[in-house]
């Protein structure tokens, strides 16, 4: 009877190692199903971004090439300095998608290509902060920057504005007028109500510019949202990955400890 005794005692603790062997199992695998699925969600969020960022990139090359087809107003708003700062800008972003997609592909324990995506990254947001805050000064000083420029306007243009806006010269009725259409003499012009600024053409071209200039910057501003909000998730992606290979290589060596 009491030989029987160990055994009994034997079979209680292996059925509780059975029991606790499982229980870790199954808890193993509830971590891990609950890691895929955040990778997962993360991946996505990552992807998500990253289209955005490809967007960006892709609108302000459309757009630096649509605004240079001839219009008056928005050619005096957007001279060719600003729409190459945009085109830059877009290629920038552009180009940081396809080395996206680069660093997106490669096996989990190779992070070097989102080490590379950050930095680059780093560089748009320099360039989207230069480019935004270029175009906001300017914006600033546009009365006195768009009277340079009206005055290097052909006088067929200068009248086309007068006649547009119903203005005659641009602080008042002798500063770069030009006779005809609407100004139809300098008499008329003088007599225009001095204290009524919508006469002379200062107000309606910077009240265009204003809205426009207004809308670029904040749209450049904008990306930058979307920079920094790649670069933060990007290093989330990296910590993730390295994670997930440290995680690996503990459960091979563990593999290996039981054979």
């Amino acid at each position: 009877m009491y030989a029987d005794e160990p055994s009994d005692d034997r079979a209680e603790s292996g059925s509780e190692y059975d029991e606790l062997h499982g229980r870790g199992r199954v808890e193993k695998r509830g971590i891990e199903k609950t890691a895929i699925m955040v990778s997962k969600g993360l991946m996505g969020f990552w992807g998500f971004v990253d289209f955005l960022l490809l967007g960006a990139g892709g609108m302000s090359i459309a757009l630096s090439i649509v605004w240079r087809e001839p219009s008056v107003l928005m050619n005096l708003t957007l001279d060719n300095q600003f729409l190459t700062a945009g085109m830059v800008v877009g290629i920038a972003l552009v180009a940081t998608f396809l080395v996206s997609l680069g660093a997106v592909v490669q096996k989990n324990h190779v992070t070097g290509g989102f080490v590379i995506l950050n930095y680059i990254l780093v560089a748009d947001a320099i360039i989207v902060l230069v480019v935004g805050s270029m175009i906001w000064f300017f914006s600033l000083r546009q009365r006195s920057e768009f009277h340079t420029r009206w005055i290097a306007l052909p006088d067929a243009t200068k009248q086309q504005l007068q006649d547009q806006f119903s203005c005659c010269g641009y602080f008042n009725a002798t500063d770069n007028i030009v006779i005809g259409g609407y100004c139809q003499s300098q008499q008329f012009a003088d007599n225009l109500n001095v204290n009524n600024t919508d006469n002379f053409c200062v107000t309606p071209v910077t009240k265009f510019t204003d809205y426009t200039l207004e809308n670029v910057f904040t749209t450049i501003y904008g990306y930058m949202s979307i920079v920094l909000t790649l670069l933060i998730t990007s290093l989330c992606v990296i910590k993730k990955r390295e994670e997930h290979e440290r995680f690996k290589k503990i459960d091979a060596k563990r593999g290996r400890s039981f054979v």
